[in-house]
């Protein structure tokens, strides 16, 4: 009978890694890569472009590997890095602008229940424009404050919020003219 470890040594395989062990690397790689290739989907709308992010990216993970204090989750830190080269990879495409906007509304409720696939929700995600959705993203995915994301950014706070709000206001125009489309009364 052949016993199957079901805990990995993770800090043994980020010790590993940050030796250059490339059978260490691989395991991280083939761990991670599909959720952060998720993460980086949510930022870049082209599948191939982000994979070439995210793959930049762990490189950035395994030559930073010994900067790993192992406080929190390993996994937080890559979606850290992973965040930041999708930041970087669009900053330089020169393909995210804010509008320097101090006005936004706060939401009272956010929920969205459209019966809406995942598929689609993120469809409505991509329509919006650059700047809104790396904003969406970094609150309403990521969990980042508006004072994070505008120190990320180089934004204001008030500008991070602005964004979001836009951002919320057309998720929720669209979805109410999904709605509208599907009931017939469009």
């Amino acid at each position: 009978m052949k016993v199957i470890s079901l805990h990995r040594d993770e800090a043994g395989l980020i010790r590993q890694a940050a030796e250059n062990n490339r059978h260490a690397q691989q395991q991280i790689y083939t761990a991670h890569a599909p959720k952060m290739l998720g993460v980086c989907r949510q930022y870049i709308k082209d599948l191939h472009l982000a994979e070439d992010v995210m793959i930049t990216a762990f490189m950035k993970v395994f030559t930073g590997l010994k900067n790993f204090e192992h406080k929190g989750s390993f996994e937080g830190w890559i979606r850290r890095i992973m965040v930041n080269e999708c930041i970087s990879y669009l900053r330089v495409q020169k393909k995210v602008g804010f509008l320097e906007d101090e006005f936004y509304v706060e939401d009272t409720h956010n929920n969205i229940e459209s019966g809406l696939s995942v598929d689609d929700i993120q469809t409505l995600i991509d329509a919006l424009p650059e700047g809104y959705r790396m904003v969406f993203n970094l609150y309403c995915i990521e969990g980042y404050k508006h004072q994070e994301i505008a120190t990320m950014l180089g934004i204001s706070e008030g500008t991070s919020k602005s964004q979001l709000s836009h951002a919320r206001k057309m998720l929720q125009e669209q979805v109410n003219k999904l709605k509208n489309y599907e009931n017939g009364t469009e």
